[in-house]
């Protein structure tokens, strides 16, 4: 009787260890901003977006100077800011679109909200989408660059409002309930304890992993979708991209990157013409391309 009270007891401190260790990985540390687009020689505008609970986001504002010109919302992952997005504004500025990039809430200079999750990352682009119709006051048909949980994010948004009609993804995740995805490296470690974990979390955020992963949504987007990902990504595995490939069918591409990672993609040659000639398709327009752009290939 003993040892069946050490190894219930054991059981349940080793359960209680996992609870708390995803409850602390998954509150993401604020990263202040360091530099802004004016550090690229553009002119921008800091901006505060209404969102989700009245609460606000904080982002720049960074117009093309051109006459009814696309636009585009840039998403950073997790536990970064808008700054992470600096070099996708230096490639996609000079092509001709108006830019969106924003800090989601808990993240650099938006308001807290109780906790960071994928849903609210979702409910924060749909609030730049907003944001920018009031701004513009046109017909707004929007393209969205999202990076890992941003990306996931902007699957998930693009599923509920149909004025995303382009989501350009790199490093997104295709299941939330994915502990490879959503722990980390050392998931097998915990994953005995994660089942109550996850159901934890599920009953915290009122909202069933399997109901908002973008594997199960991406079919029911209006949207067109580039789905990139690096082919050597230990953080998301690539297979996360070949399955929502699958699952959103002749509305997706993707580009497998060989020899890149989760945070490296931007590096590869061509991203700026890839991502211009996609959103150019998408959104109707043509993309001017530059001297500045054509230096970085």
């Amino acid at each position: 009787m003993r040892i069946v009270l050490v190894l219930v007891g054991a059981a349940v401190v080793y359960q209680v260890a996992v609870i708390v260790t995803v409850t602390l990985g998954w509150r993401n540390r604020r990263a202040p901003h360091r530099r802004d687009p004016g550090s690229l020689g553009l002119w921008f505008e800091t901006v505060r977006i209404p969102t989700a609970a009245a609460r606000t986001l904080h982002g720049w504002w960074i117009p093309s100077g051109a006459v009814a010109a696309p636009c585009l919302i840039l998403v950073h992952g997790w536990g970064r800011n808008a700054e992470r997005m600096l070099p996708y504004v230096e490639m996609l500025h000079p092509a001709g679109y108006d830019l969106l990039a924003f800090d989601a809430r808990h993240h650099g200079s938006s308001d807290g909200d109780g906790y960071a999750s994928m849903p609210k990352f979702s409910e924060d682009i749909r609030a730049a989408v907003d944001y920018v119709a009031g701004r513009r006051g046109d017909d707004t048909r929007v393209g969205v660059l999202g990076l890992s949980i941003g990306g996931s994010a902007a699957i998930h948004a693009a599923a509920h409002d149909p004025r995303i009609v382009a989501v350009a993804t790199v490093g997104a995740f295709s299941d939330a309930s994915d502990a490879r995805a959503t722990v980390g490296p050392y998931w097998w470690v915990l994953a005995p304890g994660l089942p109550l974990a996850f159901w934890l979390f599920e009953r915290r955020i009122g909202l069933r992993f399997r109901d908002i992963s973008p594997e199960n949504l991406i079919a029911g987007a209006r949207a067109r979708f580039l789905l990139i990902h690096g082919a050597e990504d230990t953080v998301i595995p690539v297979a996360h991209a070949q399955r929502l490939a699958a699952a959103a069918g002749a509305s997706a591409r993707a580009w497998i990157i060989p020899g890149r990672g989760h945070s490296d993609p931007h590096l590869e040659s061509g991203m700026v013409t890839t991502l211009a000639a996609f959103f150019g398709e998408t959104l109707g327009a043509r993309p001017t391309y530059t001297a500045a752009m054509r230096r970085k290939q």
